[in-house]
């Protein structure tokens, strides 16, 4: 029977969020639950494997790698876009790569939540609460604030109603942004130095690419207010990492809630980690049990429609 491979499980939920009975009926199912950037191990963990299911960019599957797999037919991942394959290398090895669709709100519903953890301390206070302590901090409600959303999309948009939902008034900008398409919601479309002076909050909703890389650096924060506050639930790379450690470290801005890094997971001695003014997730913006099952029952029908070699949702 051949080898399928589930990457990156940290929560060990892929096998129960759907039936994959008919596919275990096919293949001898592994389960990875743990990560490893380590090469060798991900080749020992992925060399018989046939099918190979991947969570989003956790584990990058470069041309390099994809040459060592050679019994590697069918790539599987969760959601219809993924920067860490080379889908022409994958093309050329005859292997089919498929996706899923679907994230539904839980990316705004996570956005809106760490804006007001960030910027109410939440951590904060969490953390004195349990040491015996009570109310150390101070922060704004969100009635009267600016919100900048750097990229008014298919998340941008749904950030920008929620926050117009707690009286917030909210400025967006992209590189092709017009006031035409920012009126149906309520935004009024700035340049991107505007943006960056004028919002106390900057919510970050662009895809990484080579034009969003290294989007956000020095010249940013030095235009944002003392005050202001800078969320990213995009991709780390869009935000220059050095620039927003140096920029939160002389408290050039208020703080900064990120739930994407340029490294994932989080190295260990990051100083990230230790910066009193973050609020820190493990990106966990499209985690939810609705998003788990909608994905690992389409990642079901892939892999019984590869089979029957009549592959569905298929990555060019």
């Amino acid at each position: 029977m051949p080898t399928l491979t589930i990457l990156d499980d940290y929560q060990s939920v892929a096998l129960a969020s759907a039936d994959w009975s008919a596919v275990a009926a096919r293949y001898a199912i592994e389960v990875r639950s743990a990560h490893t950037d380590d090469r060798t191990e991900l080749l020992e963990w992925l060399r018989d494997s046939e099918v190979v299911v991947a969570m989003r960019e956790r584990t990058p599957f470069p041309a390099a790698l994809l040459a060592e797999l050679p019994q590697l037919r069918l790539l599987v991942t969760t959601g219809m876009k993924n920067a860490a394959i080379d889908l022409a290398a994958a093309a050329a090895q005859g292997v089919t790569v498929c996706g899923t669709t679907g994230t539904g709100s839980s990316v705004p519903e996570v956005t809106i939540g760490m804006i007001i953890a960030l910027t109410r301390n939440f951590v904060q206070e969490d953390a004195a609460v349990r040491a015996g302590g009570w109310q150390h901090t101070i922060g704004p409600g969100l009635s009267g604030l600016t919100l900048g959303v750097v990229g008014l999309g298919h998340l941008g948009i749904p950030v920008a109603e929620l926050a117009q939902a707690f009286g917030m008034s909210v400025l967006a900008w992209s590189p092709n942004l017009t006031q035409e398409r920012a009126d149906p919601h309520g935004v009024r479309a700035v340049g991107k130095r505007e943006l960056f002076a004028e919002a106390d909050v900057i919510t970050v909703h662009m895809p990484l690419s080579d034009a969003s890389r290294g989007l956000i650096g020095a010249a940013e924060f030095a235009a944002m207010k003392p005050t202001a506050y800078l969320v990213n639930t995009s991709r780390g790379p869009i935000v220059d990492e050095p620039a927003l450690i140096e920029a939160l470290g002389a408290r050039r801005i208020a703080g900064a809630a990120l739930d994407v890094y340029d490294i994932e997971p989080l190295p260990l001695d990051h100083p990230l980690r230790s910066m009193p003014n973050t609020l820190l997730l493990p990106h966990i913006g499209y985690v939810t049990t609705d998003n788990y099952r909608t994905w690992f029952a389409q990642v079901v029908e892939d892999i019984l429609a590869w089979t029957d070699g009549q592959p569905v949702r298929v990555l060019a």
